[in-house]
């Protein structure tokens, strides 16, 4: 269901990275080398994972976002946190040694696509921003781009062999009938005039209140006068739906009642208003206008059959994705097994239980001031916590 609400989702590649990627330490030797010193928190296959990229990436997370105040951890907090990062990126690192040995690398010119068109969702200005804030540099963001995909790649090389036989949707099918229904609701259209200046993405804008109110009754007058519904969306309406001539799709009740329909407007589409009429402009608390029309109604709820070819294509997809996540979790665990991995944070830990290897507190702005580290801890037996691949 379309929301009425509207909806921005600003997508930071950056800011994705920090919250939960490692970034490559520019101190460490080209290719990922074992580097030295008690800064390091663990090594997958001789490759150095430092405890300054564990603890920024802590850091990170306790802020809620960039430019956000830091959470102040406890100690206790503070380690089990530091051991939840080290193993996602543990992972990390063991599934892009896979990935080198698979062949799943990307070239540079798919690095380079990858990173502009994230590039592409902010303004040059905001991209320096991201970075500065999560103190990242171009070459760390290009390096973990390579792994993003590399690992990504891996995934896709593994899932193409996925078959899902037809036995095993009719099975799935048999077995969950109560799932398969199509519900009661409606499917409605609409024609939104928008106080907010949206700076030129409308041709037809409102940018005020007073604006808005007479722009929804001028195209209410059309709309009574006999212009077609779609043809005045496309050309006035201030909504993404206005390219699809208006068209928000289908409803149910309860979708209504949570996109703040109000309660006399869900009663009408349901009883006396027919297919095909319209509303008259309604004012939402958000303050825009909106003007509906009824485009198609269901009132009983009916079973769906396999006949359906979108239930089949549910059914499948959903049997995929289920497999793809046992494959993944498969992947790491085989991925892990071939490693060699030594954890010098959590060997740190189990050799002073008193205060689990120092207790040092993260600062709001990046590494502890010490490490909390071992040299010589055992290797990790593998995860202790979920998969964090991609």
């Amino acid at each position: 269901m379309h929301r009425v609400r509207k909806q921005f989702a600003a997508v930071s590649l950056a800011l994705a990275l920090a919250a939960a990627l490692a970034a490559c330490d520019p101190s460490k030797p080209p290719g990922g080398g074992t580097g030295g010193g008690a800064d390091v928190a663990a090594t997958v296959n001789g490759k150095s994972i430092l405890l300054s990229e564990v603890d920024r990436i802590v850091s990170q997370q306790t802020r809620g976002g960039a430019g956000g105040a830091a959470v102040k951890l406890s100690p206790l907090e503070q380690a089990a946190a530091r051991l939840q990062v080290l193993d996602q990126l543990i992972q990390r690192q063991v599934l892009f040694d896979r990935a080198e040995k698979e062949k799943t690398v990307p070239s540079e010119d798919e690095v380079n696509t990858y990173i502009n068109n994230q590039r592409s969702r902010m303004t040059q200005e905001e991209w320096e921003r991201s970075l500065r804030e999560n103190n990242l540099t171009e070459a760390q963001v290009r390096d973990e781009a390579r792994k993003d995909l590399a690992i990504r790649k891996l995934q896709e090389k593994l899932f193409g062999r996925i078959n899902i036989r037809d036995q095993e949707i009719v099975d799935f099918f048999n077995n969950n009938k109560e799932q398969f229904v199509n519900p009661r609701g409606v499917f409605l259209s609409d024609i939104v005039a928008d106080p907010v200046d949206y700076a030129g993405q409308f041709r037809d804008d409102a940018k005020s209140d007073a604006e808005a109110a007479a722009k929804i009754q001028r195209l209410h007058a059309q709309l009574k006068s006999g212009a077609d519904f779609a043809t005045v969306a496309r050309a006035s309406s201030e909504d993404p739906s206005s390219v699809r001539g208006g068209d928000i799709g289908f409803a149910t009740e309860e979708d209504l009642k949570q996109n703040g329909f109000p309660p006399d407007l869900i009663a009408r589409l349901f009883g006396p208003m027919n297919v095909g009429d319209i509303t008259e402009p309604i004012r939402f608390p958000n303050g825009r206008w909106y003007i509906f029309k009824l485009t198609d109604r269901q009132l009983e709820t009916k079973p769906l059959t396999l006949d359906d070819p979108r239930v089949r294509e549910r059914i499948k997809q959903g049997l995929i994705n289920q497999r793809q996540t046992i494959l993944n979790e498969a992947l790491i665990r085989n991925a892990m097994g071939d490693a060699t991995v030594v954890n010098n944070l959590a060997g740190g830990m189990l050799n002073d239980p008193s205060t689990l290897g120092g207790l040092q507190q993260v600062s709001p702005g990046g590494a502890a001031a010490t490490p909390a580290a071992s040299a010589d801890a055992s290797p990790s037996p593998g995860p202790t916590a979920a998969p964090g691949g991609k």
